[in-house]
């Protein structure tokens, strides 16, 4: 079964990663994103450090020709063309300019009125506005040190991933699958195309089986002072609440045609 088409409004959702540090992190972002029907990938200055695979740091001051480094596409596995349609800006007002309602990701105590909301609580709203056609936007900070209290105050809506307080370490990447997966979640996206085809047998197909195992069970002798008539009513009863698919009757006839020939060669 083919699957339906991914809802046209999600194009709407914008993902922000602002000031981010490590190369990886932006591919398998753009991964997490693509996996959940996203593809607008706006980075703001990105100042990538060195690593083993990118072996110097590259830092975005607005140059043209800045490019993401190849660890970057590795880790976004088949969603790099999420990263090379990627918008890169020099601030976070620029990547919002165009959206009305956006959402700083954090998960600290901030100096601010606004109210802490979970991407449970936020997604409602982003997918009510995305389907009017508005743009509505994600903003996660640096992996270290997150958003700056400016760059909260650029945003309108204040999100929170709940977790434990004892240990709350979200990946930057995790983080962007789990709002990513929030939002796809109330999406209501049919997921028949994942459900295998069952082919129900028949009253007829059901009936000839269990007369099938009636005689293997008279071959075996199986109802020697036992009520044969009660005992196949129960099993016909039990095989018609199992609602058995042709696959299963195929099985099960293939195996009492191998009970009978090998009870038929018994000395």
């Amino acid at each position: 079964m083919s699957s339906a088409p991914l809802p046209d409004y999600l194009r709407h959702v914008r993902i922000v990663l602002s000031r981010t540090s490590h190369p990886a992190n932006i591919g398998a972002a753009a991964r997490a994103m693509k996996t959940m029907g996203l593809t607008d990938l706006y980075l703001v200055a990105p100042n990538l450090m060195a690593t083993p695979m990118t072996p110097e740091a590259m830092q975005y001051t607005g140059q043209e020709d800045f490019r993401l480094p190849e660890e970057s596409f590795i880790l976004a596995s088949g969603a790099a063309d999420v990263l090379q349609r990627a918008k890169i800006v020099a601030d976070l007002p620029s990547a919002l300019a165009d959206t009305v309602l956006s959402c700083a990701l954090t998960s600290r105590r901030r100096e601010l009125t606004s109210p802490l909301q979970t991407p449970r609580e936020l997604t409602p709203e982003l997918l009510a506005l995305a389907q009017a056609g508005h743009k509505v936007a994600l903003v996660f900070g640096n992996e270290t040190f997150g958003l700056s209290i400016e760059e909260v105050q650029t945003c309108n809506r204040l999100m929170t991933i709940s977790g434990n307080p004892d240990y709350f370490s979200l990946n930057l990447a995790q983080a962007v699958q789990v709002v990513c997966y929030e939002l796809f979640s109330q999406v209501g996206y049919e997921m028949s195309h994942l459900v295998s085809e069952v082919n129900r047998a028949t009253s007829e197909q059901v009936s000839g089986m269990v007369n099938h195992l009636e005689q293997t069970m008279e071959q075996l002798d199986f109802f020697r002072r036992r009520n044969q008539q009660r005992m196949m009513r129960r099993i016909l009863s039990l095989f018609n609440r199992a609602n058995p698919t042709t696959e299963d009757i195929d099985i099960l006839r293939g195996f009492f045609n191998t009970v009978q020939k090998k009870a038929g060669g018994r000395d």
